[in-house]
């Protein structure tokens, strides 16, 4: 399953990510969880400390490690040069299993202490380098690839902690998951996040669940679905447990408040039934259609190439290409 978590900044879209991510180690389900907000906090929300968040290897920074490994022996890439964010994989390029070892995960990837079965990894933040030269896209792209590659399995999980707003809208990243949650506070700032990302999302099949957060009660509840509907799934209340992280402590998961769980099990069973319902046809066709619109915008002039003829026209992403010849 490939879940998104997305919200207003402060609207605590990485707490909630960091315990569904919780919630999925302690029930026992393989998880990769990707930090790709430009306020990289994802990692000191899992309990990392200051130092070992802070060396995190960058996925923005190993780009060519990732392109020249996804590449493979894909003829239709002449050089890993002429792959960008967008190219999407054919026969011979190397796929993706979550629960597998790979040079990706290996040179991205960590484990996070008292989090068996999690891979970490991170975007990476701004480089000295990148001040008033790149933007934040250049560094999400790594995680473009890695999911335009990614063939993953019921049971297990693709947790990605997004960019503030609807950032994310300026890829073709906001149509690679299974299922969006869009966390949002019970204020009009919480929901106008809200309708900019459904409306956004729209045309595009994107499954968008809202999950209210920071709820004190039954008049927040009732604001939440005046203005979202039928998309509020579930809502977390205050919490003593999420006090105790952000006050440095390291309480056992199992205090978290009851109603909180409830509410974690609720994601976690809606992300189980986005999986069910997913077209692996209609992912590959919007994965060609994303790619053939930045090159011709603007990948094309950077290559150098028509790189329209990476497409391979016969290839669908899966877990029929896993074995399929080259």
């Amino acid at each position: 399953m490939k879940i998104a978590f997305v919200g207003k900044g402060g609207s605590g879209k990485t707490t909630l990510s960091s315990l569904f991510i919780r919630h999925l180690v302690a029930t026992g389900r393989p998880v990769v969880a990707v930090d790709a907000d430009i306020n990289q906090h994802l990692g000191a929300a899992l309990g990392l400390d200051e130092q070992a968040a802070a060396a995190m290897p960058a996925m923005g920074a190993r780009l060519p490690t990732i392109k020249d490994w996804l590449r493979g022996d894909n003829p239709r890439i002449g050089s890993t040069e002429q792959m960008v964010k967008t190219t999407p994989p054919g026969r011979g390029s190397r796929l993706i299993r979550l629960t597998e070892d790979n040079p990706i995960h290996a040179a991205c990837a960590r484990e996070v202490p008292g989090l068996p079965g999690l891979r970490l990894m991170a975007t990476g933040p701004f480089a000295e380098s990148d001040l008033g030269v790149a933007c934040y896209h250049s560094k999400v792209g790594a995680v473009e690839l890695y999911l335009n590659h990614l063939v993953d399995g019921a049971g297990e999980y693709l947790v990605v902690d997004m960019t503030a707003g609807s950032d994310s809208f300026a890829s073709g990243l906001f149509t690679r998951f299974d299922l969006t949650f869009l966390v949002a506070e019970p204020t009009r700032k919480g929901v106008g996040v809200y309708r900019q990302y459904r409306d956004y999302a729209r045309d595009w099949g994107v499954s968008l669940a809202v999950v209210g957060n920071k709820v004190q009660g039954p008049d927040d509840v009732e604001f939440l679905r005046e203005h979202v509907g039928d998309d509020l799934l579930t809502w977390t209340v205050q919490s003593d447990y999420v006090r105790a992280l952000e006050k440095g402590h390291s309480p056992d998961f199992d205090s978290l408040e009851p109603v909180n769980r409830a509410a974690l099990e609720e994601l976690t069973l809606a992300a189980d039934a986005g999986f069910e319902r997913r077209d692996w046809g209609r992912y590959t066709a919007q994965m060609v259609e994303f790619h053939l619109r930045n090159a011709r915008g603007w990948a094309n002039a950077k290559t150098g190439v028509d790189l329209a003829e990476q497409v391979d026209s016969t290839f669908v992403l899966g877990p029929q290409a896993i074995s399929a010849p080259v």
